[in-house]
């Protein structure tokens, strides 16, 4: 019976030592980045909320793509900086076609497939194609805030 224990007990050390649990010493939480827009008049520059031809309760962003549900978004208001943020792409892969209204005006359609990897024993998101169609816009690669030109 002691023989059998021990037979036991080493063969569940060794398979435990052919475990790689490298991956439980590495910290990581890598979300995917949140969406940012920015509504500016195309010839003066000036944000469009800031300078009151929009209201925020009147923005409304729905998922063409998914019987036109409404999507979650965040106003940015703190400072007058009056921002537009989307947090809610990119958790897993998917393809979103976004509609981005406001006061019944259509401002632009925001298409993005992003895929949901592992690598490194971490997960992180890779943006396959990200379009803006139906508006100019700007994008600032250094605050990752993408300025939509209204006329």
């Amino acid at each position: 019976m002691k023989k059998n224990n021990f037979i036991l007990i080493l063969f569940v050390i060794i398979f435990q030592g052919c475990k790689d649990d490298h991956c439980d010493e590495i910290l990581c939480f890598t979300p995917p980045e949140s969406f940012r827009f920015e509504i500016v008049d195309k010839t003066r520059g000036e944000n469009l909320f800031t300078n009151g031809t929009y209201e925020s309760k009147n923005l409304k962003i729905t998922d063409n793509l998914n019987n036109n549900e409404t999507v979650e978004y965040t106003f940015i208001s703190e400072n007058n900086i009056n921002l537009i943020q989307i947090g809610s792409i990119g958790w897993e892969t998917e393809i979103v076609n976004l509609k981005i209204d406001i006061s019944d005006n259509h401002i632009f359609n925001f298409y993005v497939h992003a895929e949901r990897n592992t690598g490194n024993c971490c997960s992180f998101t890779e943006y396959k194609e990200i379009t803006i169609t139906n508006s100019e816009f700007e994008f600032d690669s250094q605050t990752g805030i993408y300025r939509i030109l209204v006329a």
